[in-house]
């Protein structure tokens, strides 16, 4: 009998372990047929896809064209600084600067869509459908965050486009292209997973919407997307260093501007969305709820 039971023993942890492959299995197919879900209802809406192209495109084009009258000397004074031929010489408009920061602060914007996204699976039972299989809270949370995050992704190819119409030639090696959108990936992808996490429990539709303007705009205009941050005040300098928002943008427009690169900011954008990944998933865990 002691052989018996000493040869269970030996096998349970074996049995255990291919037990834990096959639940990382069945999580990880659950994930893509989760975030399959999210990408086809984003493209079945063409209202969404509209607003989400449109959008971004009227802050290019509006607020781009209130500095078209402004002299390119002021203007090159303005977003320079004094001192600095490089970025005088790289400069030809305000849209070429602006270009990075308007796809920054759009990217801080998607994580609302997938809040309000979660909510309606919660207000309409699919939610409750989902977690009484053996998917987990974690699961379902990640392919609502990254989900957000690939349709922020959209507006890339528009934005370039009108970019180009207004002038702007981007001339950086493709490498440096790549780097840009893995920049602008992390940055939804962390806003997302914060937005979600914020709005784990609740099931008020207005809760993503009043949150989103808390957040957003504090963070837009204190970061370096629409504007230089040495023309800050000293506090407002002290957010943008330690915004997200603002690295994003540097990151691009050090592409668009000067076709350079910087591996430092593309490292404080991963650690900044595998940070929030971390919490956010330890909050879904707990509080996702159905309903």
């Amino acid at each position: 009998m002691s052989a018996e039971v000493e040869g269970a023993a030996l096998r349970t942890p074996v049995l255990s372990g291919w037990r834990g492959r096959s639940d990382w299995v069945a999580q990880g197919r659950q994930f893509w047929g989760l975030y399959a879900r999210e990408l086809l209802k984003t493209f079945r809406n063409p209202w969404v896809i509209v607003i989400t192209l449109v959008q971004p495109f009227m802050w290019l084009a509006f607020f781009g064209a209130s500095f078209e009258n402004v002299p390119l000397s002021e203007l090159k004074a303005l977003l320079c600084g004094l001192g600095n031929p490089s970025c005088e010489a790289a400069v030809t408009s305000y849209v070429q600067f602006l270009l990075p920061g308007v796809l920054a602060t759009s990217m801080l914007a998607i994580g609302m869509f997938g809040a309000m996204s979660t909510i309606q699976d919660k207000r309409f039972g699919f939610m409750k459908r989902i977690l009484l299989t053996p998917t987990s809270r974690a699961t379902v949370y990640l392919a609502k965050a990254i989900g957000a995050a690939t349709r922020g992704l959209v507006q890339i190819p528009v934005m370039v486009v009108a970019a180009y119409a207004f002038g702007v030639r981007i001339d950086a090696p493709a490498w440096m292209w790549a780097g840009w959108i893995v920049g602008l990936t992390l940055l939804g992808i962390g806003f997302a997973a914060l937005f979600l996490a914020i709005t784990a429990s609740s099931t008020d539709w207005q809760t993503p919407g009043v949150i989103a303007n808390f957040i957003t705009m504090p963070l837009m205009f204190a970061s370096g997307a629409l504007f230089p941050t040495a023309n800050y005040p000293s506090w407002m300098q002290t957010i943008a260093a330690w915004n997200p928002v603002t690295y994003a943008a540097l990151l691009g427009r050090d592409v668009v501007v000067y076709r350079t690169f910087d591996v430092a900011d593309l490292g404080y954008l991963a650690v900044f969305a595998a940070a929030i990944l971390l919490i956010g998933t330890l909050v879904a865990s707990r509080y996702l709820k159905a309903e």
